[in-house]
């Protein structure tokens, strides 16, 4: 059947094959949909991410846990992984959907994948779910090294003003350009003490605040 590469790909031969076919239908193509899929594969990948953190690294303390699984279950790391997969080919989406470069948008591919996830936990059980992630996050997993482990921009150019009394950075949307399905932002950064205003561009606002606030920390620590 169609869908079967991604079984395949993903070390995973599904008992009920349609359990993979609602995790790859978006909802613009109907019903039965993978967003109820998404929910629950959200939480088992969450739930595996950090297990495996927490065996791999046993003297890391929460914090550092906490934002390294942070990173690895986020949007861009899950559409990573999806495209390597290819899944952007197998998914069912509405004509409009399909028009407009679904099969190629981040937040689509990302929750199919949650999606995916999900479909191998309840024809499978736990420990399948976990052996499939486990599997597609080992070379991610494999370049994590325990002195790289640091604060995201934003969170560093906060306590950075606050630690000197400032106040807190500003954050605005100067534009968004590009199709729907590849999407960029650019964000300004602004700060009053000292008076600093940096750009950061991303596929998402997120991103783009985040390379902001790096900007501004490079200038600012230089």
């Amino acid at each position: 059947m169609a869908m079967a590469p991604l079984a395949r790909q993903i070390g995973h031969d599904f008992a009920q094959p349609d359990l993979l076919r609602t995790a790859l239908t978006h909802r613009s193509y109907g019903v039965p949909n993978n967003e109820r899929l998404e929910f629950l594969g959200d939480g088992i990948l969450d739930c595996v991410i950090a297990d495996l953190l927490f065996q791999r690294f046993p003297d890391l303390p929460e914090g550092d846990l906490s934002r390294l699984r942070a990173n690895l279950v986020r949007q861009e790391t899950l559409h990573q992984l999806a495209q390597e997969l290819n899944v952007g080919t197998q998914l069912r989406l509405g004509e409009g959907e399909l028009k407009s470069g679904g099969a190629m948008r981040p937040s689509i591919l990302a929750d199919a994948l949650e999606a995916v996830f999900a479909a191998v936990y309840l024809d499978a059980g736990f420990i399948a779910a976990q052996q499939v992630i486990a599997r597609l996050y080992a070379p991610l997993l494999a370049d994590l090294k325990p002195g790289q482990f640091q604060k995201d921009a934003k969170t560093r150019l906060q306590e950075f003003l606050q630690g000197r009394k400032k106040r807190l950075p500003h954050y605005e949307l100067l534009e968004t350009s590009g199709a729907a399905h590849e999407q960029s932002f650019t964000v300004a950064c602004s700060i009053e003490q000292p008076p600093l205003r940096t750009t950061g561009t991303g596929n998402s606002r997120r991103v783009a605040e985040q390379n902001a606030a790096q900007a501004a920390l490079a200038i600012l620590e230089a």
